[in-house]
């Protein structure tokens, strides 16, 4: 794991004359398009479910209707928000929390606290290595796989995880963004809610007690 964060930092901090004017171009972008906040920040399980605050750019307007409620992604999702999105440029701020140690530039994508206590103990596995901005999901069909084969990727990075496998998964998903390929499931402007089938029995606890806020947020 030691490897693995020096290889992060390395790659990061030398990356860095080119991420950090992007970073800034991008907020002033976001600030004109879509006003404050400019970021979008909510909880998320890392390693071994440890919490931890996600940093993304705002890409949607927070839009209610007349009884307060937030309205649906797809309506509250601005054509700027979906630019972002399809160049993953929204992503750039999580390169923060890579810095902090509370994510890896490769790993399962951190998703929202409430779903620990739905992963079955196979799928659970996915926290035993730190949340990643890319990972072998989102090289193998991003949103557009359902959630099993999500977490099945997730699962086979954790048992053949290298630095070569590292450097393989950042090179296609460089080429995979420039392709645009899998940015929304069919049909959905995000990925739909998980919920594990009947069949399964969630086996994965959590001592989190305190739910995310809601909205803005996007599975990859």
């Amino acid at each position: 794991m030691l490897l693995k964060r020096g290889f992060d930092l390395t790659l990061v901090v030398l990356s860095a004359p080119v991420w950090v004017p992007v970073l800034a171009v991008v907020g002033l972008l976001v600030r004109i398009n879509l006003g404050s906040p400019v970021l979008f920040r909510q909880r998320r399980p890392g390693r071994n479910a440890a919490i931890f605050e996600l940093i993304k750019f705002r890409t949607m307007t927070s839009a209610r209707d007349a009884e307060g409620r937030l309205l649906p992604d797809a309506m509250r999702l601005t054509r700027f928000g979906r630019w972002l999105r399809a160049t993953s440029l929204d992503e750039l701020p999580e390169l923060i929390n890579v810095l902090r140690g509370e994510m890896s530039l490769v790993g399962p994508r951190p998703l929202l606290v409430d779903y620990l206590p739905r992963y079955s103990a196979r799928q659970a596995r996915r926290h035993e290595v730190p949340p990643g901005l890319t990972g072998l999901a989102q090289i193998s069909g991003r949103n557009a796989l359902g959630w099993e084969q999500k977490f099945e990727c997730d699962v086979r990075y954790v048992e053949t995880r290298s630095i070569g496998l590292d450097v393989r998964i950042l090179a296609l998903t460089i080429y995979k963004v420039l392709r645009r390929e899998g940015i929304s499931a069919a049909g959905d402007a995000t990925m739909p809610e998980f919920k594990p089938v009947a069949s399964d029995v969630p086996t994965f606890a959590t001592e989190v007690t305190e739910s995310p806020s809601r909205g803005h947020g996007r599975t990859l």
